[in-house]
């Protein structure tokens, strides 16, 4: 049996926001943090498009990380930028059926502040 190996000169890099995103990401209960943890390793080799149900694209760049635990739902919300980064802008758990538009905004408005400071580095 072949052994798939992966080139780590192509792997994708994980960044955040802000520290107080990734602080609050370390604070989710620990089912939301495993499933989190499992799926951004998965992330930083295959990219940020993992497929359903694990991940979904939100439009214009945004994706959402779906997870699942015993604790109930939440979601992380990321983009990418040049140079294979994936960029966490934000995480909520679920309270209800859909996701409030608030922090639909809030992943929103990190996003397009992500990819002007982008854009500007670049020029």
């Amino acid at each position: 049996m072949s052994q798939i190996r992966y080139n780590n000169t192509t792997n994708w890099k994980i960044i955040y926001f802000s520290e107080s995103v990734q602080q609050e990401i370390l604070v989710m209960p620990a089912g939301f943090l495993a499933r989190y943890l499992r799926y951004s390793d998965r992330m930083e080799v295959f990219g940020p498009d993992l497929g359903m149900p694990h991940t979904r694209a939100m439009g214009e760049g945004l994706f959402e990380l779906r997870l699942k635990a015993t604790e109930g739902i939440a979601r992380v919300f990321y983009c990418t930028v040049d140079g294979k980064k994936i960029v966490v802008l934000h995480q909520f758990i679920k309270k209800t059926g859909k996701t409030p538009s608030r922090e639909f905004e809030t992943a929103r408005r990190r996003m397009r502040e992500v990819k002007k400071n982008a854009n500007t580095q670049r020029t």
